[in-house]
């Protein structure tokens, strides 16, 4: 519905006169008439009656100017809000892990730079571990990683999972079928940084399936990881979304194992306090809830909203 013809009616009702409200509005009576009437047309009601004594609402026309008012003053609280925003200065620290960067970084960016155009917006890639420490010293304002943090100053909220499955690159020798969990233990197995949250989760899958001493490389740079299992040097335990191009393409298979590698949690933690991050946390659930709806079914699981722990 066009609010433009929104805002003529609500005028038109309130100064009881097409030529008055024509001089407000800065255009001709004719504009204002032609307006009327297709805004009579969308609706299917007559809207006002003409008279010697000038213009007066049908009982429609006063149904309507209620709704209208209230939808004109939506759209004003809109624009105030975002004309607020473009008014913020400042900075925002921001840390993100790789597998961030290389999904939904771009989207969460651009809509921070056209939200906030005045602010600086400082990004920081680094591991799980190592943004939970900068947060908790005061060095970044908000994080994405893997990890709820529990600390008085600091609140964290699940936002999604990414699952997790075995990929090898398709001409490679690791392209075949495997028995179990076990067998597939015997090749050599790249995953991310040592100590993180998927590379612990990993470790205690295949002790739980017997393998005490698995063949782990432990790399921090999913593009590292990507071009490894590109060249063919060994199974890839990481996200399909990671590496779904190459999946499209062929370059990569997705392994079909009973046992996959548990999903790897995306948690947004930022201190609190801090000037308008509680909006930024919103904007990252938002950017995300639209970009896992594009990436396609089983790619990203958005988590429930919760409150912030």
């Amino acid at each position: 519905m066009n609010l433009k013809f929104l805002e003529t009616f609500v005028w038109v009702a309130r100064l009881k006169s097409f030529r008055l409200t024509a001089e407000k509005l800065f255009t001709t009576q004719a504009s204002i008439s032609s307006r009327i009437a297709a805004l009579e047309g969308e609706l299917g009601v007559r809207l006002f009656l003409r008279d010697s004594r000038g213009v007066s609402l049908t009982p429609e026309g006063v149904k309507v100017l209620d709704y209208a008012e209230r939808m004109l003053d939506t759209a004003k609280a809109l624009k105030q809000s975002l004309d607020s925003n473009r008014q913020k200065t400042g900075r925002i620290r921001i840390g993100v892990m790789d597998t961030v960067i290389h999904t939904w970084l771009s989207p969460l960016v651009s809509e921070l730079m056209e939200r906030y155009p005045q602010v600086e917006i400082e990004l920081v890639a680094d591991t799980a571990l190592n943004l939970c420490d900068q947060l908790q010293k005061g060095f970044l304002d908000l994080i994405l990683q893997t990890d709820l943090l529990r600390q008085e100053s600091i609140r964290s909220q699940e936002l999604a999972t990414y699952p997790m499955g075995w990929i090898v690159a398709s001409h490679s020798i690791h392209n075949r079928e495997y028995a179990s969990l076990a067998d597939l233990a015997r090749e050599r197995i790249i995953t991310f940084s040592k100590n993180s949250r998927p590379h612990q989760d990993i470790l205690s899958l295949l002790q739980a399936h017997g393998v005490s001493t698995p063949r782990l490389n432990c790399v921090n740079s999913v593009a590292a990881i990507t071009r490894l299992l590109r060249d063919g040097f060994g199974i890839g335990a990481l996200p399909p979304a990671l590496v779904s191009e190459e999946l499209a393409r062929g370059e990569l298979t997705l392994l079909h194992l009973e046992q996959q590698p548990p999903s790897l949690e995306v948690v947004v933690s930022w201190q609190v306090g801090v000037e308008w991050v509680d909006e930024v946390v919103a904007l990252c659930r938002s950017v995300l809830q639209h970009y896992a709806s594009k990436a396609g079914p089983g790619q990203i699981i958005l988590a429930k909203p919760l409150r912030a722990q």
